[in-house]
């Protein structure tokens, strides 16, 4: 492909909900996520030596020459999510095109979004995961956000009618029916936040130096745990192990129809994000509240990084009348 032979390309990439799992992927554990029927479209002509994006969610396009060789010196921000897929693809051939997004804008990854569908634009031709490990790479290379593998892989991996139980060590998915007598709804909770400008990296190195004195986290007992002499990385390891565990039971008991026990390890995995890995916010847990009091809501929980963002509820039908119903789809594709 090169300048005289552009050609129109027209891409879509979902957001994400994670139902349960939450700070567990980036030390290989467990998480149930699910890729949803919205996300991020881009339209463009693909050709030229440069990428330019204009977005219907920011002000300043994205403009950048390639080949690209400092993603995070970038600016607008936005467009490292670009630059950094870029550089990793170390493609010369960019694209012009108009971005379009009907994600909130945090909480349901829209910046992994916006990676998987540049990728595409750009023709990576590779397999979902290996799509999602380039996106996660341009991720750290472009923000410095640590990431781990879920938002990535879920995007670009998601399954028509399923939520995706990831194990993030071994790279496996096992899909799960998502059942017609549930639904799935997501309310943002009107608290903004930046992963860049949270804590996020400060909770993966508080997990790493955990690891560093009893071992993988994903397969820690509670009594190695117990046995960090440091208060803060015990808590740090208590969520993730107990977490983890909570992944397996939310996934079983969703199977076996028990939504009222799958609730539960949704409310518990919001208790434990608060207290032990202290990333909920009094709006997250004042939001967490208000839905589990309306009859019918089995449970509910911050969704993603925290620090704000989106709340996730697990319900009976047609019981909640804020957010939106949330549909497992299909990854992303080229249209």
């Amino acid at each position: 492909m090169n300048e005289v032979s552009a050609q129109r390309r027209d891409v879509f990439a979902p957001g994400r909900v994670n139902l349960i799992g939450d700070h567990t992927d980036y030390t290989g554990g467990l998480v149930f996520p699910m890729a949803i029927n919205r996300g991020v479209r881009i339209t463009g002509e693909v050709g030229g030596h440069h990428v330019e994006v204009t977005s219907d969610r920011e002000p300043v396009a994205a403009r950048f020459s390639l080949p690209v060789t400092d993603p995070a010196g970038i600016e607008p921000r936005w467009a490292r999510h670009l630059a950094g897929v870029a550089a990793e693809m170390g493609t010369a051939v960019g694209f012009t095109g108009q971005l379009s997004s009907d994600l909130p804008v945090a909480g349901l990854s829209s910046s992994a979004a916006v990676q998987v569908a540049a990728a595409l634009m750009l023709g990576h031709e590779g397999s979902p995961l290996e799509r999602a490990m380039l996106c996660q790479a341009a991720e750290h290379r472009a923000t410095g956000v640590p990431c781990g593998i879920m938002d990535q892989l879920t995007i670009a991996s998601g399954i028509p009618g399923h939520a995706l139980l990831i194990d993030c060590h071994t790279l496996e998915i096992t899909p799960h029916l998502v059942p017609d007598d549930v639904e799935i709804v997501i309310v943002h909770s009107g608290q903004h936040r930046e992963l860049v400008d949270s804590e996020y990296a400060t909770r993966r190195a508080q997990c790493e130096a955990a690891e560093e004195v009893i071992g993988p986290l994903r397969i820690a007992s509670l009594d190695a745990v117990g046995d960090l002499d440091d208060a803060v990385l015990r808590a740090r390891a208590r969520h993730v192990v107990t977490e983890n565990a909570r992944v397996a039971i939310f996934a079983e008991a969703l199977a076996a129809g028990d939504y009222a026990e799958a609730g539960q390890q949704m409310l518990d995995s919001h208790r434990s994000l608060g207290h032990d890995f202290a990333v909920s916010t009094s709006v997250l847990d004042a939001l967490v509240d208000e839905l589990c009091a309306v009859p019918g809501v089995y449970g509910a929980r911050l969704t993603g990084a925290g620090f704000g963002g989106a709340v996730v509820a697990l319900t009976r039908p047609g019981v909640l009348d804020q957010g939106f119903v949330a549909t497992a789809s299909a990854g992303a594709s080229v249209l």
